[in-house]
């Protein structure tokens, strides 16, 4: 997994100091347009991720509430960006920015990386489909179990609470028995959250696979 260091919002706008300090938030970005090149992202003009490679997150910032221009460069170049938008960040909150869909038309997605209330011993995992040509999916045990139902394309679901251990995933379309991914061996810690996110392409490259990175909620007071 590639990981970037955290970046500095200050300055870029946002709420005042005082307020920074009572309401801050958190960001990280996160590339998942499959066959866009590298990106270099800027903020309020200002760059702040240099050549981040499909895949790559970086690590969560300190951000003040407020709205902020989000634009997306091929890396390297600072002409005719991929992305171009405006987001507004809450106070007391923890987010994940993913570039998402397919060039031309790839767009920036917002998500709420929430801390919720966990029961001391549990594993806590949530399903987002980031996959843009594959269809709405079942998330399953190999025993056909359903884990996540009816999940489509930018769709996003709530964490469920799961006993610790290893596991194997399989993405199926939904209502059929049809398996498109398997994922095995996926090691889910105690008092930990995490995201299931489908990524790549069910009919071309880079491939359909999965990535699970460790969310915010589990380390970071806001």
């Amino acid at each position: 997994m590639w990981e970037y260091p955290a970046f500095d919002f200050y300055g870029l706008g946002g709420s005042g100091p005082q307020e920074a300090r009572d309401n801050k938030s958190y960001i990280r970005f996160f590339h998942a347009s499959p066959g866009a090149p590298n990106v270099d992202i800027f903020v309020n003009n200002v760059p702040v991720v240099k050549n981040l490679p499909y895949l790559g997150f970086t690590e969560y910032s300190k951000i003040n509430p407020g709205s902020y221009n989000i634009k997306v460069f091929p890396a390297g170049t600072t002409k005719s960006p991929v992305i171009d938008t405006n987001v507004n960040i809450p106070g007391r909150g923890i987010f994940t920015a993913a570039a998402v869909g397919k060039l031309p038309n790839i767009s920036a997605k917002l998500i709420n990386d929430p801390i919720i209330p966990i029961e001391l011993g549990k594993s806590y995992v949530r399903f987002i489909h980031l996959s843009p040509d594959t269809p709405a999916v079942d998330i399953t045990l190999p025993d056909g179990t359903v884990v996540f139902k009816d999940v489509s394309y930018l769709e996003e679901t709530q964490y469920i609470p799961l006993n610790p251990g290893v596991y194997t995933l399989q993405a199926r379309p939904t209502g059929k028995k049809d398996i498109v991914l398997t994922v095995p061996n996926i090691r889910l810690m105690p008092n930990k959250l995490y995201t299931v996110y489908a990524v790549g392409l069910s009919a071309g490259r880079p491939p359909l696979q999965v990535v699970i990175p460790l969310d915010g909620g589990t380390y970071i007071n806001v």
